[in-house]
Parts: C-alpha cells; sequence; structure tokens
C-alpha cells in the first residue's frame, strides 16, 4: 500500500469515530492535547533562553543572575511538570474513548448479518483471526495514530520555533566567498534528511514483516485456544505428539519471520545509533566557529547547541518514529482487509432470506441448496410445514441434511429460493454441539435472550427436570466452563432445557440428540412435544427412533433429488 493510499486508509478508519455522536467529546479532548503540547514547547523554548541566561551568569560570575535564572527555571521545570501529566492523562483519554467505540463499531458490523459465520467462506488471508484484530489492532491503530500524529505536530511546532532562534544566531557564513544565512538550519535539515533516506530505504521491508508477525502470532495463539477446546478429545486420541508438531511447526513461521525482524532492527539501530551520537557533536561542531571567532559568548554558544538540537530532532521524525510507522501500516492494512472482507461476505454472500407472511405455516418455495465450491446438494424444494406438523429431514451422510437445515433457519449463504415463515414467529436452532458460553449455569441455559425478570428459577428447575438434569439443581449460581465440565449429552439437554423456555415458533433441530441414548431420547422430544404445543419441530436425525415423533419426512438423496413422505405415528 502507497503513502496517499495509507493515510486514506487511516483515515477510512478514523473518520468513523471522528464524524460519530461522539465527536464533539473527541475533538474537545485533542483540542486539550494539543494545546497542552503546544503549551510545552513553549516552555520548552523558554528553556532555551533560560540556557543563554544560565551560562552566561556562569561566565560573568554574576551570582545574583546565577541564583535568578535558577528560580526561573524551578517554575518552568514545574510547570512543564504539570502540563506533561495532564497532557499524557487527556491523551489517554482519548484513547480509550476512541478504542472503545471502534472497538464496538467493529464488533457490531462482525455479528450482524451473521458476518461472523460468513467470514470462513472467504477463501483469503485478509480476514483471518477476527479477534486478533478487534483486540490488539484496534488498540495499536489507536494508540500508534495519537502517537504518531501528536509527535508530528510537535516536531513541526518544535521546528517553527526553533528555526527563527537557530537562523536568528547562525548569522551569515561564507563558503568560497558565498554568503549562506542561516547555515546552521541548513546543517540540521541535510544532516536530518540523509539519515532519513538511509532509514526508509534499509527499513521498507519491515512493514510487512510486522504484518506478518502479527499473523503468524494470532495463529499460534488460536492453535492453542483450539487445544483447549478439544482436550478430551485430544487425550483419547493420545494426540499429544500430533499437537507437538503443530505447535511447532506454527511457531516456525514465528521465529523465522521474527529473526529477518530482528536482522533488519539490528541495521536500523546502527543507522539510528550512529545518527544520534553523531548529532550529539555535529550541533557543536558547526556551531563552533561562531564561538571561536568571537562572534558568540558562551550562553549563546549553548542556546543555539539547544536549539539546533530541537531543530535537528524535528528534522528527524522519520528515523524516530519509523519502527511505529511500519506498525501503524501494518496493522491499517490488517484493519481495513477485515473491513473490505465483512463488506464482501455481506454483500456477496446474502443467501436465502427469512422473509414473513401473514399465514401460520412455513413454507419453501424452489428452494436449490448448494455447497460452496458451487456443487448442488438439493434441486428446487418446494413443501409447505404447518403447526404441528413436525418434519424430520433424513438421508445418507454427506447428502447436506445439516445445510438444508442452516438453510431453512436463514444461516446458510449459498442457496437460493424462496423461504417464508409467519409473521412474528420465532426460530431457534439446536445444533448438535450447543454452545456453552463461560458464565453461571443459570444464564447458561438462558443463553442467548432470555431474562431472569421474565422467568424465574422456579420454571428453569422445572425445565431442567424434564430433560433429566436434576443433579445440576443446586448449581444454578455456579460459574464455570461448562462446555468443559458438562458431557456432549448433557450439553444436549441443557439445549432442550432451553427449547422449553423459549418456546419457539420454529424449532430447528440438528442431530440434538445424537449423545443422548434413546430411552433419554424419547424423554426430552416427549418434553417438546407435550411442554411446546405451538412449536413445530423440523430435524435431522439417523436413529429411526425418533420418526414417530414426526409427521413427515424429506429424504435426500445426496445427489440433488429429495423426496417428501408423510410418516404414520
Amino acid at each position: 500500500m502507497k503513502r496517499g493510499q495509507i493515510l486514506v486508509g487511516a483515515w477510512k478508519i478514523a473518520k468513523m469515530y471522528w464524524l460519530s455522536e461522539e465527536r464533539l467529546m473527541a475533538w474537545w479532548l485533542l483540542f486539550i492535547v494539543i494545546a497542552l503540547n503546544l503549551g510545552l514547547v513553549y516552555i520548552t523554548v523558554q528553556v532555551n533562553f533560560w540556557h543563554a541566561a544560565f551560562y552566561q551568569a556562569i561566565q560573568d560570575y554574576n551570582y545574583q543572575e546565577f541564583i535568578k535564572v535558577i528560580l526561573r527555571y524551578a517554575w518552568l521545570a514545574t510547570l512543564l511538570v504539570i502540563m506533561r501529566g495532564y497532557q499524557i492523562y487527556t491523551r489517554m483519554l482519548l484513547h480509550i474513548r476512541w478504542r472503545n467505540w471502534l472497538t464496538n463499531c467493529y464488533i457490531t458490523a462482525w455479528l450482524s448479518s451473521k458476518t461472523y459465520y460468513k467470514l470462513q467462506f472467504i477463501n483469503s488471508d485478509k480476514a483471518d483471526n477476527p479477534d486478533q484484530r478487534i483486540s490488539e489492532d484496534i488498540e495499536q491503530f489507536v494508540h500508534l495514530t495519537l502517537r504518531l500524529s501528536i509527535d508530528l505536530l510537535h516536531d513541526f511546532v518544535t521546528i517553527i520555533s526553533f528555526v527563527v532562534i537557530l537562523w536568528d544566531l547562525s548569522g551569515i557564513i561564507y563558503v568560497s566567498n558565498i554568503p549562506v544565512p542561516g547555515y546552521l538550519v541548513w546543517a540540521a535539515f541535510l544532516f536530518a534528511g540523509l539519515g532519513t533516506y538511509w532509514t526508509v530505504a534499509l527499513g521498507k521491508p519491515l512493514v510487512w514483516l510486522d504484518y506478518n508477525q502479527q499473523r503468524y502470532e494470532a495463529d499460534f495463539r488460536y492453535s492453542l485456544v483450539r487445544m483447549r477446546e478439544n482436550i478430551e478429545s485430544i487425550a483419547m486420541y493420545n494426540g499429544e505428539n500430533f499437537e507437538k508438531k503443530n505447535f511447532a511447526e506454527r511457531f516456525r513461521y514465528i521465529a523465522g519471520n521474527f529473526l529477518m525482524i530482528a536482522s533488519l532492527r539490528k541495521k536500523l539501530t546502527w543507522i539510528t545509533s550512529t545518527y544520534t551520537q553523531v548529532s550529539v557533536v555535529f550541533g557543536i561542531l558547526v556551531a563552533s566557529p561562531k564561538y571561536f571567532s568571537n562572534q558568540i559568548l558562551l550562553g549563546q554558544l549553548f542556546q543555539v547547541i539547544d536549539a539546533y538540537s530541537h531543530v535537528q530532532n524535528g528534522f528527524s521524525f522519520i528515523i524516530d518514529s519509523f519502527t511505529r510507522l511500519a506498525q501503524w501500516r501494518a496493522v491499517i492494512n490488517r484493519l481495513n482487509n477485515f473491513l473490505f472482507c465483512m463488506e464482501l461476505s455481506r454483500r456477496e454472500q446474502k443467501g436465502v432470506l427469512l422473509e414473513s407472511h401473514q399465514g401460520s405455516s412455513f413454507f419453501v418455495d424452489n428452494l436449490t441448496v448448494f455447497r460452496p465450491d458451487g456443487y448442488q446438494l438439493a434441486e428446487k424444494i418446494a413443501l409447505e410445514l404447518r403447526r404441528g406438523q413436525h418434519l424430520l429431514v433424513a438421508g445418507p451422510s454427506g447428502c447436506g441434511k445439516s445445510t438444508l437445515l442452516r438453510t431453512l433457519s436463514g444461516l446458510w449463504p449459498f442457496a437460493k429460493g424462496k423461504i417464508y415463515a409467519s409473521h412474528g414467529a420465532s426460530i431457534l436452532f439446536i445444533p448438535q454441539k450447543p454452545y456453552m458460553p463461560l458464565n453461571s449455569l443459570r444464564e447458561v441455559i438462558l443463553y442467548p435472550g432470555l431474562t431472569r425478570s421474565g422467568i424465574d428459577d422456579t420454571c428453569i428447575k422445572e425445565a431442567m427436570i424434564h430433560c433429566r438434569l436434576e443433579h445440576l439443581l443446586d448449581k444454578l449460581d455456579h460459574v464455570m466452563d461448562w462446555g468443559q465440565i458438562l458431557s456432549l449429552g448433557e450439553q444436549q439437554r441443557v439445549a432442550f432445557a432451553r427449547a422449553i423456555l423459549y418456546k419457539p415458533n420454529w424449532l430447528f433441530l440438528d442431530e440434538a440428540t445424537s449423545a443422548l441414548d434413546e430411552e433419554t431420547e424419547n424423554v426430552v422430544y416427549s418434553a417438546m412435544l407435550k411442554l411446546l404445543t405451538n412449536t413445530t419441530l423440523i430435524s435431522v436425525g439417523h436413529r429411526k427412533t425418533i420418526r414417530r415423533f414426526h409427521v413427515q419426512i424429506l429424504k435426500l438423496t445426496g445427489n440433488g433429488q429429495w423426496q417428501l413422505e408423510q410418516l404414520s405415528r
């Protein structure tokens, strides 16, 4: 991404906040930060004049003037400390408000329209590790944008302020009888320009190296999380050696890329350190001719050296900030790529929208379902489900049963046709492995939208009893990782308890009893039919034992064909 594109990309991310409903507070805080920053530059200018007075008092052996300038410095130092503290506090306050708003914005975009689900079908590494982009990249973007912009403003104002002082103190120097006014300013500019050129030329690859490092770190962390989520399966398979090999392979990318970064930063450090060390004496060298020719006094010499140092530091913005600039560019690339992929998934993977109608039935018209690669799983399905006409979807493994269920629930993006549900109807989907959030068991059962005010513990416990969860009645307030504590069968029974409490109009069950024995399966399905009289079940399952709980069966053959039959109960 070119420099102009980087700035456009940065503004694309930043403008969302600076033009948002929080813009007044944001601009006010920024104004305070800038005002304090300008105040710090002003104090620095006053300290420069203090240098001249301080060393001149020493040269003149003027003790009274010496005490006077010391007291003046005390006031300047006190004011500098106070202003710097408030500047840091205000900048951090702006930082957290900006990060909070931007994080909410990205999370909203990620969760809306099932974008988090659809991103898995985009064949691009531009959408990998959304958790890292939302947590770390946004933090880095806000931090680096504020840091770099404020540093740039500070250096610009410093240059403007001290160039005038340095120009006046430089006078005119003759080079081959050619007068050169303000030669100290030109010397600082040329010296900084030379250092900037070599820094940029050498450090250019650092942008993509930093980009890749963030990606490799996120991949490695994700593999560790995956193991934590599947520790029981891995332990049963004795898969430790495989996992160790997998971790080592992923970490090899981190180490290899890190060594390339280390090698490049070593060379950058040689350049920047050489530049810094030379600059310490360079200012003295270029100012010394005027002192040794008695054109300036000792106090003015130190004032020149201090002013030269500030001007040179201002010109050296890129040298001092190159590593941060490389990180900033990498972060902007990652965040903008993530935005692009989210927009792309919403635009190109809309699937079949679940539309509403005034009737009480759920019907499908001319529905065709595909795999992501375009292979047709089911062609032109047409059916109508009335209240109580429970449907079982059956067929051989891999024929698209679960995919059809996802399509009917409005989740699967690779389909075309029409799906209609009665206006205001509620829908609940129970997958084979239900989600167990990290919370109390009560909140797990009420997940995602039920509230304690609407459902009391008596209702919760009754639902648990119907689903054979009596042994957990005294653990409603226990906060645990229930996805690891409960067996898959218990998790499936928790999901059925949710369904009893939700009372949806349409309940989709994707092999929701696969981990239950036939007796328990019979108990929970019977409870559904008894307690949820206004709920219609649409189930996927291989067992013949669940047929008696359904009115009709939709058979998929695996070659795009389908057949709808009535079941005798």
